[in-house]
């Protein structure tokens, strides 16, 4: 068994801070203590050790649509930004996620291609609710469901019998249901309007159609006793409204993405395409009421949402333009910039939204924490150091995103998964591949 020692760095806990060594023997963490001996030694004196991150929410769509991401590279990306596991969605991959058959495909393509561990998500769409219980018994994280129109045809939106079924279902296996919050009938209606421009896009997706569908997903999970994950909150009165169906007693978490948090809707008219998602960037005022969210610790979880597509489908008319932001290397680079050099969240808030709390909401075994017994995930950060994100230092596959040329605080030096270096100095060392992360 490999034995190895990161030495003289400072160990961020979810509790604090602790100068100290983390031992390692083979996959595992043995002790996290001063003044370790034996083993490889890695020097991490003057970086943080933080535990690697787990993305809960992203689309690498594999398999079916590896020319827009891939996990090959998509999961490089995650390590180059400190990540060891991920979570896919059931789309875009084609066929989409909403069975048996399609969770071994998509199971098989990650285990060939991925250098990180993975989870996978279901899909709840209307038709397949007999098909949650083999899902469930595969592996699935919990079920997707979308409130609205996805843009894919292929996985068409729960309305609220599918919702209210799915839920109870999902409540039966003991899984959470992922929703995407924006109200079909708001937004389609003000898009049927005509969207010509991007203040036309912006105005069609409001904060109401936000509000809206977390109201309706959460009174619906409470009667159901079901657990409930709302996906990408844009704007703080959305955390907001989740906030008070958790303190009525519905088992509620609240996810936002980096890049509510470091754009506005001035970017969007800046930027075009890239910046393109949904719920859309919103302004300055909505922005700055969810950082008061996330400071004071209503937030639960920060994840990318990375959803590349191909430069033609990017670049083109921003009302034809695919609505997705290629971020997956860039969420803890946000959070540190943006939160710890700016607003002093505590580096222990960080990766508690980044690791601790994704894997104690989604019961993964081992992983979000560095201590004794856990998998050795470990994302080495140097806070001194500051870069500019190149096109040339993305990993993902078209090397397309917002944060291109934007100068960041704090550098991940290396990746380590289960023990093994996955990312260190701009290169991918490891030749093994990432595994199937099951809930307990």
């Amino acid at each position: 068994m490999n034995s190895m020692v990161v030495r003289g760095g400072t160990v961020v806990t979810s509790e604090g801070l602790l100068r100290a060594d983390v031992r390692i023997e083979g996959e595992t963490i043995a002790a996290v203590e001063p003044e370790l001996s034996g083993g490889t030694e890695i020097d991490a004196r003057g970086m943080h050790v933080f535990p690697a991150l787990i993305d809960v929410h992203l689309h690498f769509n594999e398999p079916g649509r590896t020319e827009w991401e891939g996990a090959a590279t998509g999961s490089r990306a995650l390590a180059a930004g400190g990540g060891a596991v991920f979570f896919d969605m059931p789309l875009n991959s084609t066929p989409c996620t909403v069975n048996a058959r399609e969770f071994d495909r998509k199971r098989a393509a990650l285990e060939t291609s991925s250098i990180a561990d993975f989870g996978i998500w279901g899909g709840l769409i209307p038709g397949n609710l007999p098909e949650m219980a083999e899902l469930a018994d595969r592996g699935v994280v919990g079920f997707k469901a979308f409130l609205c129109d996805s843009g894919l045809p292929e996985f068409p939106r729960a309305d609220d019998l599918t919702l209210w079924e799915g839920l109870t279902e999902a409540a039966r296996l003991d899984l959470p249901v992922a929703v995407h919050a924006e109200s079909h009938e708001i937004t389609s209606q003000l898009a049927g309007r005509g969207v010509s421009s991007i203040r036309d896009f912006l105005a069609s997706r409001p904060v109401l159609a936000e509000l809206e569908a977390i109201q309706r997903a959460t009174l619906m999970a409470g009667e159901a006793k079901a657990r409930l994950h709302i996906v990408h909150i844009s704007s703080g009165r959305g955390v907001a409204t989740a906030a008070e169906a958790r303190a009525r007693g519905v088992d509620v978490s609240i996810e936002t993405c980096p890049h509510y948090l470091f754009f506005t809707d001035e970017d969007v008219e800046r930027l075009g395409a890239l910046t393109k998602c949904a719920p859309p960037l919103r302004n300055a005022g909505h922005q700055s009421e969810l950082w008061d969210q996330l400071v004071n610790g209503t937030i639960d979880i920060v994840a990318s949402d990375h959803s590349p597509a191909p430069p033609e489908m990017k670049t083109a008319d921003f009302v034809r333009a695919w609505g997705g932001i290629a971020g997956v290397q860039s969420t803890l680079a946000v959070l540190l910039d943006r939160g710890y050099f700016e607003r002093r969240v505590p580096l222990e808030r960080i990766a508690c939204l980044l690791a601790a709390t994704p894997a104690r909401r989604f019961r993964v075994p081992g992983k979000g924490a560095i201590r004794p017994g856990n998998d050795a995930d470990l994302a080495l950060v140097d806070l001194t150091a500051t870069f500019t994100l190149r096109a040339e230092d993305m990993a993902h596959r078209h090397r397309l995103s917002p944060y291109a040329g934007e100068t960041f605080r704090g550098v991940v030096c290396r990746t380590i998964r289960r023990g093994e270096t996955i990312f260190a100095d701009g290169r991918f060392p490891s030749n093994s591949r990432g595994k199937l992360i099951r809930p307990r």
